[in-house]
């Protein structure tokens, strides 16, 4: 039997009724790599419609393959798959970008949607601030791609958000989304896209602070581009590396985790090729389940950083065990 309890006040009135604050805790999140800091900061969250754009990698009558959509070809299996997470359709899906501080530059990893996807997002900067950084502070932005829940971030309302921040940007992205001709080709639920890149560009493009990279290129000591096309075609992902410890912001190449990690043949209607983005993402899994390698990623619930891990043939996501104690040998 259960018994209800109220603590009361001498004078009869009861303590809990205290208003409720329904206010989340501030999104960010820290741990050391090496001599390295990186701090995760949530942009915000956003209910991912999952039977809109999720498809798959089938096999067809041709012979070729060719990305379907999910519900279509096998209806109730994204249901599935999240209910055994305990998870609803849709999923509230993170936005998340990752801040290094390389103890002689302070690097942002993408800059979230900003104002582009209303109000739901754009709380990366108080967050950042809550983390203890202004962002004037900020030496270098480097965006996995140009989505707008990526760069979204860098100049709201037109104004930069980093006054000071070099943007770097693979060129194959930069020519592919500030491209008229791509624009007026691109399926219409993209076309936003390119005109929220030119708005979140431009101040630090007319600054003479947009810089592209060629792929592989060391960015900066410790911090390199790993080129990881698919989702889009100059998709980079960051290999962060320090004292032997390394960490793999990889971008975009899972969305919706408990769906694509038992099956990496599921994509999403947003990916510019399909069959890059699935191999790409095989690849890695691979690679992060065998060698241990840290990740942090941009739409598993934050803080996004964790493991990859492989299990009978399937790939699972261990999130990292939240800790206080950041690295007490360094200190």
């Amino acid at each position: 039997m259960f018994f209800a309890l109220a603590i009361i006040s001498r004078d009869g009135g009861a303590y809990a009724a205290a208003p409720q604050v329904r206010t989340q805790a501030p999104g960010f999140y820290r741990m050391m790599l090496g001599r390295f800091e990186i701090t995760a900061l949530l942009d915000g969250t956003h209910p991912f419609p999952v039977h809109e754009v999720m498809t798959r990698n089938e096999s067809v009558s041709s012979g070729e393959r060719k990305a379907v959509r999910l519900a279509e070809t096998h209806p109730g299996k994204a249901e599935a798959l999240l209910a055994a997470s305990d998870l609803p359709a849709p999923v509230e899906g993170s936005i998340n970008a990752f801040l290094v501080n390389t103890g002689q530059k302070l690097i942002l990893i993408d800059s979230g949607a900003g104002s582009l996807y209303g109000a739901c997002c754009g709380h990366l900067v108080e967050n950042l601030g809550a983390a203890g950084y202004k962002p004037e502070q900020i030496d270098e932005i480097y965006l996995t791609h140009l989505h707008a829940d990526h760069v979204g971030g860098m100049a709201p309302q037109g104004t930069p958000a980093f006054p000071n921040a070099i943007v770097r940007v693979n060129q194959k992205d930069l020519d592919y989304w500030l491209n008229a001709k791509n624009e007026n080709e691109a399926p219409k639920f993209l076309r936003p896209m390119f005109e929220g890149d030119r708005a979140s560009l431009k101040p630090y493009s007319e600054a003479g602070r947009l810089k592209s990279f060629s792929e592989g290129l060391e960015l900066s000591p410790g911090i390199r581009a790993i080129p990881t096309p698919g989702h889009t075609p100059g998709h980079t992902s960051y290999e962060v590396s320090s004292e032997g410890k390394t960490l793999l912001v990889w971008g975009d190449l899972v969305h919706v985790a408990p769906i694509q990690f038992p099956d990496p043949a599921i994509t999403v209607t947003y990916d510019s090729d399909p069959m890059s983005a699935e191999a790409e993402r095989t690849e890695i899994f691979a690679q992060a389940a065998r060698t241990g390698t840290w990740i942090a990623a941009a739409h598993i619930a934050f803080p996004g950083i964790g493991h990859v891990r492989s299990v009978d043939g399937q790939f699972e996501w261990l999130p990292a065990n939240y800790t206080t104690v950041l690295n007490p040998a360094h200190d």
